[in-house]
Parts: structure tokens; C-alpha cells; sequence
């Protein structure tokens, strides 16, 4: 049998047998270090990296049990070997409900500790393979679902697979309909976290007196309406990742709840003094510039960096050349599929209309798009004549972002109906904060600095004469 190459560390109090395994196991072609005590060698296992422990059962201030424990606490990849002088089979029984993977008896067989040795580290190597062709699997499943051959698609998925193990905060940034949930959900599934659950919450459709409660969780009685203990968002992702898209949106009552869960790990339930203890990920995403909401104070600075530690940034949808293309084709035989229509592709005059489009609902509008093309048509190709209105307006407003084309009549031509442009404008911005808002009109009337009742009023009156604003 071909012995593993590996590094390894040896812990026992008696300097006689140290010597003896370093011996046997150093003339294997093994580097081996030794420890003269358990402490010794938490210590360098805190400072080094050993594919094998074997050590000593019975060992002053530090016994071997306890390093063990050190081990499965801080979830090493190194394998262990308990040795005993005592030949206890109780004790050696202990040491493997820790994760030994096998035991020695004292007086050292050099034949034992040969196979010992080797077995351990090929059942090291195998479960290495196995956790690597896992995570292979893992990644092609949920990497996939995040269509591009753009190079900053490469890059984000790259980063996705970086970042998936670490626990650290991310902060997904993005315009709206970018896919900042779908990265979210690869990251998560992609982690050690992927068999505990992932909380989505949208911080920006849930109402602000409402999302403390949806956060935190409340106790009975703690407002009008709690007729029971509720718990949080926050205690359903225990063990797992909790999403909180659109933080930007977030009252500064809540940031500062949110920053010392963070911080602390833990919090109090709307009404309650009791502490809850949570072990949680968060990934976090906003469509909003937060450096500048931080300097205008509308942000705090502390969770702002304590949320951007792994920034990630996705690109807009016309910035993404050809996948323009790329992610029509996968819209168009996923509503194949669940539409049962026969749709096969743009004509390349109506992916050069789509291409002019500057997207502003970015792939969610695509989608959305490609889903009214088939439940309109049947089977075939989508030619220019079955698009939308807006995407065939052969003048846009420059450096809008989509929505309705503004074509102001000059005054030299006759007289205009100044109410109806007013109107026209007015439309054009309700399209296009509707669009940015996925549709949420409290965030929509946020936008455009008027009321929610305002919007729904102007939305209305303009129905009867343009169409419903966000539909063409």
C-alpha cells in the first residue's frame, strides 16, 4: 500500500514515546511535530495546519480528551488518534463519541501504528474527495441558475464561490431586478449553512411599524393585535442565512436593532426582556447609494461598514453586451415550459429594439417581457411588430432610463396642449419609478417626493388616458 504523505503531530507527556512514533512515522517519509502536553498542542494546532493528531489519553493541565474536543469544536480537518497506557476500553470508547477515528495501546506495535496511521489518512483523503466532488455539485446546480457569459458574470460567480463558507456580512448592491435575491440564494446554498433555512425579508414592502416585529418577533400583548408570542425573521434563520433586501430603505430605529445583532449575536422580541441568542449570516442588498446616505445622515456610518465587509456588485442590464440575448433565449424555454407555448426566438430586429432599450427593471423586466410575449403569442419567432409600444418608440428621452419616449411638439408648429404634456411627463416618471420599485408604491411615491394616495390618484386619471402606468 502507498503511504500518504502528510504532516502530523504528536502529543504525549512522555518523552519516550514522542520519540518512538516520531521515529517509526519520520522514517515513513512523514513531517512530524511533537507536543509535550495537551496545551502545547492546542497551541500549535491554532498556529498550523496537521493532517493527523495522535495523542496521549492521560496528560498534565491539558488532557487528550480536551483536545479533541478543541478539535471538533473548531471543526478541523485533522484527523485524531488517541493513545492509552491504561488500556481502557471505556476511556478509548470516550475519545471516539469525540471523533477519534481509532486508538493505540501502549506498548507501541510499529506494525499498528504503521496501519493506523495510513488507514486514518486515506479515509482523510477520501472524505476530503468527497466533500470537494460535493461541492462540485452544489456549485454547478446553483452557479447555473445565473445566466451570462459577460466577464463580470464570471467575476461574480467566481466571488460567489470565494465568499459561500465564510460567515462574514455581504452587501449585495445593485439597481432593481438585477438578481441581488438570486445571488443571495447561491451564496447561502453554496455554504456550510445550505441545510438551514434562508429568510428572505424585504425591508422595503413590509410597512416600518410592521418590520420590527416581522425582524425581532413580539410576546403577547405587546401591542394591539399580538394575541400570541410570534417569533422573528431573525430567530427562523437560527443556524442558517437571513436576507434583508432593500436595507437602505430601513428606519434608523431599526438599524441600530439590526447593527447590534450583528455585533452581539443576539436581541430582545418587541415587548419581551428576554434575550434571544441567534446564530445567523446575513446577507444584505439595496439599490441605494449607501456612501451617500451615509453622509447625508440618512444611514448610520457604524452598520454601514459593519454590513459592507464582502461588497458585491451587479452590473445593469445594458451593460451586459450579448447576454441580452443569452437570457431572452432562457426566458423564452422557461415559458416554453411552464406556459406550454412554442415560442422559438427574437428576430435580430427585435433584439436590436431590445438592445436600445436601457432597461431600467433590468432582468426582471426582461422576464417579464419574454412571460407577456408568450402568453400573447403562441409559437414562432417575436418579430419587432410584437413588442411593446415603448420599445418601438424611435425617440427616447436621453439618458432616461425606459419608460415612455418623450416626443414634445415644437410651438412653431401650432398650438399645444400644455395639461396633456404636463400629464405625459408626469406618466413618464410614475412608469419608471413603478418600474425601479417592482411595482411597490409606497417606495414609487418615495421616489418622486409625493404622497402614496398622490400616485394612486395620478396613476388612476392617467389609466383613462395613456394606460395603466407600468404596463404598455
Amino acid at each position: 500500500m502507498t503511504t500518504v504523505k502528510a504532516r502530523l503531530l504528536i502529543a504525549d507527556d512522555d518523552w519516550s514515546a514522542r520519540e518512538v512514533i516520531s521515529n517509526i512515522l519520520t522514517s515513513e517519509g512523514f513531517a512530524v511535530e511533537t507536543a509535550s502536553d495537551g496545551e502545547e498542542a492546542i497551541a500549535k494546532l491554532d498556529q498550523a495546519t496537521y493532517d493527523l493528531l495522535i495523542t496521549d489519553l492521560k496528560m498534565p493541565k491539558v488532557e487528550g480528551i480536551q483536545v479533541l474536543q478543541h478539535l471538533a469544536e473548531r471543526h478541523l480537518s485533522t484527523i485524531g488518534i488517541v493513545a492509552t497506557g491504561y488500556g481502557s476500553i471505556e476511556s478509548a470508547i470516550a475519545a471516539m463519541r469525540l471523533g477519534a477515528f481509532d486508538y493505540l495501546t501502549k506498548p507501541f506495535h510499529i506494525d499498528e501504528i504503521r496501519h493506523v496511521v495510513n488507514r486514518a489518512l486515506e479515509y482523510r483523503q477520501l472524505q476530503s474527495e468527497n466533500t470537494m466532488l460535493k461541492r462540485q455539485l452544489k456549485t454547478a446546480g446553483k452557479i447555473d441558475t445565473i445566466v451570462g457569459n459577460h466577464p463580470s458574470i464570471h467575476r461574480l460567480k467566481d466571488l460567489m464561490r470565494t465568499v459561500a463558507d465564510s460567515d462574514s456580512t455581504i452587501l449585495i448592491l445593485g439597481e432593481s431586478g438585477t438578481g441581488k435575491e438570486l445571488v443571495a440564494r447561491g451564496i447561502h446554498h453554496l455554504s456550510d449553512r445550505a441545510d438551514r433555512p434562508l429568510i428572505p425579508v424585504n425591508c422595503g414592502a413590509i410597512p416600518e411599524d410592521l418590520l420590527e416585529s416581522e425582524l425581532f418577533g413580539h410576546v403577547k400583548g405587546a401591542f394591539t393585535g399580538a394575541v400570541t408570542d410570534r417569533a422573528g425573521r431573525f430567530q427562523l434563520a437560527d443556524g442558517g442565512t437571513i436576507f434583508l433586501d432593500e436595507i437602505g430603505d430601513m428606519s434608523p430605529k431599526l438599524q441600530v436593532k439590526v447593527l447590534r445583532v450583528l455585533q452581539e449575536q443576539e436581541f430582545e422580541p418587541v415587548g419581551s426582556t428576554q434575550t434571544v441568542k441567534v446564530n445567523v449570516r446575513v446577507i444584505a442588498a439595496t439599490n441605494r447609494d449607501l456612501e451617500k446616505d451615509v453622509r447625508d445622515r440618512r444611514f448610520r456610518e457604524d452598520l454601514f461598514y459593519r454590513l459592507n465587509v464582502i461588497p458585491v456588485h451587479l452590473p445593469p442590464l445594458r451593460e451586459r453586451g450579448d447576454d441580452l440575448a443569452l437570457l431572452a433565449d432562457h426566458f423564452i424555454k422557461k415559458f416554453n415550459k411552464t406556459k406550454g407555448r412554442r415560442l422559438t426566438h427574437f428576430t435580430p430586429e427585435a433584439l436590436a429594439l431590445l438592445q436600445r432599450h436601457t432597461w431600467p427593471g433590468n432582468v426582471r423586466e426582461l422576464e417579464n417581457l419574454v412571460e407577456r410575449m408568450a402568453i400573447l403569442h403562441q409559437e414562432g419567432a417575436i418579430d419587432s411588430a410584437d413588442l411593446p409600444e415603448r420599445f418601438r418608440q424611435p425617440h427616447r428621452r436621453p439618458g432616461g432610463a425606459g419608460g415612455l419616449a418623450l416626443d414634445l411638439p415644437p410651438l412653431d408648429q401650432g398650438a399645444v396642449d400644455l395639461g396633456l404634456i404636463v400629464a405625459r411627463v408626469e406618466y413618464h416618471y410614475i412608469q419608471q419609478a413603478l418600474a425601479l420599485c417592482d411595482g411597490v408604491k409606497t417606495q414609487a411615491a418615495r421616489r418622486l417626493a409625493i404622497k402614496r394616495t398622490t400616485l394612486v390618484e395620478k396613476a388612476r386619471k392617467f389609466e383613462a388616458l395613456f394606460g395603466s402606468p407600468g404596463t404598455d
